[in-house]
């Protein structure tokens, strides 16, 4: 029991070493040779994991196998662009001015179906209204409308927009996070004052309190359990 328990924690370590190797991508975001990568890592660890009759090296060996050689495709992929197109593919243009590509839509085996589908999911139900829809490499649809359904911006109003800056999280789920609260520049006096100020008492009191590089506050108390379960 305790040899399968080893076992187990050593080939999980080589399995989330091999998916941070790939990046912060989601499985949808895999390129073809990341997934196919993922899909066989699990299906070495996953044999000996469940017979301890075969040696754990047989599982452990390729895949660090595996892994070294991921390390040099993304090496190569980075250098040479020829090999990335190779590896990777190319992006296709499936709309062009609202026009529809049906030869590359054959060559990369969508569907209208799955083309509309796409479109409706990013708020186009009408492919005339898209000026270019990309379909990536790891199978996203990017589509960039007509200059005439694009939302006007602040600055085509000529109105001025001040910054906040990114927002950084004082307390989370009731728990204070002091090096944030440095960083912002304010320290326990200045967060019991906030607090006071909307009727609580503790930062225990507290779900979510955010404050931006403006001094905005965004402050959620936590709910009651009472409350939480009428």
């Amino acid at each position: 029991m305790f040899t399968g328990l080893i076992r187990t924690i050593i080939l999980y370590i080589l399995i989330i070493a091999g998916i941070r190797l790939m990046g912060k991508r989601q499985v949808g975001e895999l390129e073809p040779s990341e997934l196919v990568l993922s899909l066989i890592i699990a299906d070495l660890a996953a044999v000996p994991m469940q017979d301890f009759g075969i040696p754990l090296l047989t599982g452990v060996v390729p895949i660090l196998a595996l892994l070294a050689m991921t390390m040099i495709l993304s090496v190569l992929t980075m250098k040479s662009i020829r090999f990335r197109a190779l590896l990777c593919g190319r992006p296709s243009v499936v709309i062009r001015r609202g026009e529809i590509d049906q030869g590359e839509m054959r060559r990369n085996r969508l569907t209208v179906d799955e083309l509309l589908e796409e479109l409706r999911s990013q708020g186009y139900t009408d492919p005339q209204k898209v000026e270019y829809a990309i379909l990536e490499t790891n199978g996203q649809l990017s589509v960039l409308p007509r200059a005439a359904e694009k939302p006007p911006t602040l600055g085509q109003l000529g109105l001025e927009a001040q910054e906040s800056g990114l927002p950084l999280v004082l307390i989370s789920d009731g728990r204070l996070l002091e090096r944030n609260l440095r960083v912002r520049g304010y320290d326990g006096h200045w967060l019991d004052k906030q607090l006071e100020q909307r009727g609580l008492k503790r930062w225990e009191e507290v779900f979510l309190m955010t404050v931006d590089e403006q001094g905005q506050i965004y402050l959620a108390p936590r709910e009651r359990e009472g409350r939480r379960g009428a």
